[in-house]
């Protein structure tokens, strides 16, 4: 489709199927023209653009987010609803028809299907906005990809007035039909570490006259595997990934530095203050026994995601409304260690998140942040579903469930 955002005949706002198409092609649209964290500007236009066209009042908030909101004067339970909206850098590799047309950039986590199945709710609930027992917030959000798009949101108001938010990922590895939303965490707390070692290099053939970072380097990354099986309670899921180690020499050449990289996951944020003091302790340590120097920078970026209790199981009710009785997938555990900025927004109101699965068989097991990555279309009506339902709007007729083709 061209760049005309999300459009439906005249005529057809309550035709299902209509609204479904609709949803796909815009989705199709997001994922070819991709932006960036924090540089979402044309994502952001054609969403303001979509929900002029839809009747809906919005404004803007925290620069590239759009807040939009339905049933504004009712004094029923406020409910919030939320999408992201940024792409990551990395070259698709596809082959769709709708592949990125922006080298290096690409929807590899589906925050383009998150944003259209957002969409199709605000114009089913547009239309049955009179239905609505309280006002609707729908919050396109960001900067979720690390760059803390959730907790800019809130500094610019977007939660205010709310009395709940909800939240969802498409997740791959999740057999589509499934979905996974638990009491407590759902998806693990994280930061990043760097860590640059110093010493003085030399002749490959004279080591003992050098104070070598490359030894160095690999003995920090085996003592920091002892954190996880050492330190930590096994009963608290935890992670520490050295995921780099750069030392550019010649084959006979010891540099005189070394850099390393690495990931932190946790499900408990009490030991966040531990695992953090142990990367600097144990580095520092390791580095001084092989002669060389360490310098260490830990950076925390999300808590982990906590559902409520309350609104946890209200989102349960609407999955199991749309997927039947056994939608849960008790095969894979919770919390997942990846992390999601949607955590702030549960730290402030209540509010639940859901992993729904995207797997059905039909190439939509790649994982996200894959270049092969692709959002299953078919994901788009059962969220919209979901989502009106939790704002509680009229629902289309059950029939067509899991058999709804974008």
């Amino acid at each position: 489709m061209s760049r005309q955002g999300f459009t439906l005949p005249q005529g057809m706002e309550t035709d299902w199927p209509a609204l479904v198409a609709a949803s796909a092609s815009f989705r199709h649209d997001l994922h070819r023209h991709p932006e960036l964290t924090w540089q979402e500007r044309d994502t952001s236009k054609i969403i303001r653009v979509s929900l002029a066209q839809l009747g809906i009042p919005y404004r803007i908030c925290a620069g590239t987010g759009t807040v939009a909101t339905l049933n504004a004067s009712s004094s029923g339970r406020h409910v919030g609803l939320r999408a992201d909206i940024d792409a990551l850098p990395i070259n698709e590799a596809t082959g769709l028809a709708y592949t990125s047309a922006h080298d290096g950039c690409m929807h590899a986590c589906g925050h383009d299907g998150h944003a259209a199945a957002l969409m199709s709710t605000a114009a089913w609930l547009k239309h049955h906005e009179a239905s609505l027992p309280g006002p609707v917030t729908l919050l396109f959000q960001p900067a979720e990809e690390g760059g803390h798009g959730a907790k800019k949101m809130i500094e610019d108001g977007a939660i205010d007035g709310l009395d709940c938010i909800f939240g969802w990922h498409n997740w791959p590895a999740i057999p589509f039909g499934k979905a996974v939303c638990p009491n407590g965490a759902v998806m693990a707390g994280n930061g990043t570490f760097r860590i640059t070692l110093r010493g003085a290099g030399g002749h490959a053939s004279q080591p003992e006259n050098t104070r070598d970072p490359v030894l160095a380097a690999s003995a920090v990354t085996m003592a920091l595997q002892q954190i996880i099986s050492r330190r930590i309670t096994p009963q608290n899921a935890a992670v520490v990934s050295v995921t780099s180690i750069e030392a550019p020499s010649g084959e006979t050449v010891i540099p005189d530095s070394a850099k390393m990289a690495g990931s932190i996951r946790l499900a408990n944020a009490a030991d966040r203050p531990l695992i953090e003091g142990l990367i600097r302790d144990i580095t520092i340590s390791q580095a001084k026994a092989y002669g060389v120097e360490a310098d260490v920078e830990v950076f925390p970026r999300y808590d982990a995601t906590v559902n409520h209790v309350a609104e946890a199981g209200l989102m349960r009710n609407a999955i199991a409304a749309d997927l039947g009785n056994d939608w849960h997938f008790g095969e894979i555990p919770v919390p997942i260690m990846a992390s999601e900025d949607f955590s702030y927004y549960l730290k402030e109101i209540p509010g639940a998140f859901a992993l729904i699965g995207a797997d059905d068989g039909h190439g939509h097991h790649e994982p996200c942040h894959s270049p092969r990555y692709d959002f299953n279309d078919r994901l788009l009506p059962i969220v919209t579903r979901i989502y009106a339902r939790l704002a509680g709007a009229p629902l289309p007729a059950q029939s067509t469930l899991l058999n709804d083709q974008p």
